[in-house]
């Protein structure tokens, strides 16, 4: 097959959508397959990439190149929304059709209506006032919604998203795939779990309100009245560590740890330094980080919700939480803090479990779908 993977985000490797894209198309070279790849730098130019409306921008070019180089393909794979002008137009103008179109969404933008109308009532919700409401239901849900159902095919990493996609979008079940990504080697490290002197708790990615910010600044305030014994790191967070500090105020500045940037050669060196990682997110697709800090061996505490149950079994390898609980998160931190025998449990555990999770398994999978896509007459 020759296969076009695009996804409106910024042509990076080392981390990101972007990173994924190339996983998956390195491992689809591998199996004789022809992958090509366009990315915001690709099709428009850099005062474009930084304009409110690179998305639609981005999906209409991305459109008319498909449209215009459609004999170079047997299938396109558009990470939504970018296939928000592809899909239909391929479906309106039937007699000239272009390759197949398989859709990969991330995440539901339901969710996210959902959890930050609820946060933005408790004020734990930066960007999410009115204006922001109508948009989200007036420019986001539409161009999500239009991807979605004019694909020929949908890939997901979630399970939550797999069944949406067939209960309110009625995408039939067997054009709607599961397939969670894969881990590099390089993040499977060999782990001392011995002679811990405090706990080491670690954030990694951009600090965002619907990242769990609010109640991980609750649940380490409370730790910290009566243990003291640890320290937390932010990493990648991509704001500035005074205002990270600021944030965290005067009583945990001794417990805050701030590295502002992180390449990504060096993330398995800061899941080696660490015991813990916190991510309690109100909401993700499937976080990479999360993959590579359990196949470093480290315990994690995550949040019962999107993606993050399908890898983490509660209490086997790894602790989940429910969502915006900071009680639960301190519980779970202080369980850690006070045995290292769970820690060690736990990372193990987790590291086993993500020896299943391969680029190269991800990636027959989703071979298997572009495949049947390619080779099967799209829905009316």
């Amino acid at each position: 097959m020759e296969v076009l993977m695009a996804a409106g985000v910024p042509n990076r490797r080392e981390g990101g959508v972007a990173a994924i894209i190339y996983n998956y198309g390195r491992e689809l070279q591998d199996r004789g397959h022809t992958v090509s790849y366009l990315f915001y730098n690709d099709l428009m130019s850099e005062k474009e990439v930084s304009g409110r409306f690179r998305d639609l921008r981005f999906a209409w070019r991305l459109a008319r190149h498909i449209r215009q180089n459609g004999e170079k393909y047997s299938v396109v794979n558009l990470h939504a929304p970018s296939g928000l002008f592809y899909g239909p137009l391929r479906r309106l103008f039937a007699a000239r059709r272009g390759p197949a179109y398989v859709m990969t969404l991330h995440g539901l933008e339901e969710r996210r209506i959902h959890v930050m109308s609820r946060e933005v009532r408790k004020g734990r919700a930066w960007h999410y006032s009115l204006p922001n409401r109508i948009w989200q239901y007036l420019y986001h849900m539409p161009r999500y919604f239009a991807c979605i159902k004019s694909a020929d095919y949908a890939h997901c990493y979630s399970r939550d998203v797999w069944t949406m996609l067939q209960l309110d979008y009625g995408l039939d079940s067997d054009r709607v795939a599961y397939i969670p990504n894969g881990v590099g080697e390089r993040f499977f490290l060999k782990r001392s779990y011995q002679d811990r002197k405090i706990l080491r708790l670690l954030y990694a990615g951009t600090w965002l309100d619907q990242r769990g910010i609010f109640y991980i600044r609750e649940a380490l305030t409370a730790l910290n009245r009566n243990y003291h014994n640890w320290r937390f790191t932010i990493a990648g967070a991509g704001v500035p560590a005074q205002q990270l500090r600021e944030f965290f105020g005067d009583s945990l500045s001794d417990q805050i740890l701030v590295e502002p940037v992180v390449q990504a050669d060096r993330m398995p060196e800061l899941y080696a330094k660490h015991d813990v990682l916190l991510f309690p997110s109100l909401m993700e697709g499937l976080p990479s980080v999360l993959l590579e800090a359990m196949a470093s061996g480290m315990a994690v505490i995550t949040t019962e919700t999107c993606g993050m149950p399908d890898m983490v079994e509660n209490g086997f390898n790894g602790l989940l939480v429910p969502p915006a609980d900071s009680a639960a998160i301190e519980s779970a931190i202080l369980h850690l803090c006070e045995s290292e025998e769970l820690g060690e449990r736990l990372g193990r555990a987790a590291q086993e479990s993500m020896r299943r999770y391969t680029w190269q398994r991800s990636a027959a999978r989703l071979e298997a779908v572009l495949s049947a896509a390619a080779n099967t007459r799209p829905c009316a």
